[in-house]
């Protein structure tokens, strides 16, 4: 999609992600240094009273990003806020979406403040959250 015709109102292309697998849990647990066992370990899960893991969610937050990035190089996010409003299990398959809320024309930049959201597809909403990029 083209920075140069965005306009208030405009969806961003989705960006949909594999479901989240035992595997991808491990290795972002090794990669980010969060190695909580909630998110890796079933019997620490179960004595939580859940049924099995589930992601980080700092994992939804950076696929979140890459939907960013996706539009504008990452010098150009100029502000990203996210609250995390549910959990993703194992298995679960979570869709990055964004609309643009406004375009505005700010010292000499192009802004574009969007509203952005994960959710599962039972319709499940894991994140919700806004961004601010400089579109050109």
């Amino acid at each position: 999609m083209s920075t140069e015709t965005l306009v208030a109102g405009a969806t961003l292309p989705p960006l949909e992600i594999p479901p989240i697998s035992r595997t991808t849990l491990a290795l972002f647990a090794g990669a980010s240094g969060d190695h909580n066992p909630i998110h890796i370990d079933i019997d620490v899960a179960k004595s939580a009273g859940l049924d099995d893991v589930f992601a980080h969610g700092m994992l939804s937050m950076a696929y979140l990003a890459r939907l960013l990035t996706d539009l504008v190089p990452q010098e150009r996010i100029r502000s990203y806020k996210v609250r995390f409003a549910a959990i993703t299990p194992v298995h679960g398959q979570p869709t990055c979406t964004a609309r643009v809320e406004s375009v505005d024309e700010v010292g000499g930049e192009r802004l574009a403040t969007l509203e952005l959201q994960v959710s599962l597809a039972d319709g499940t909403t894991t994140l919700l959250g806004t961004a601010v990029v400089v579109l050109d």
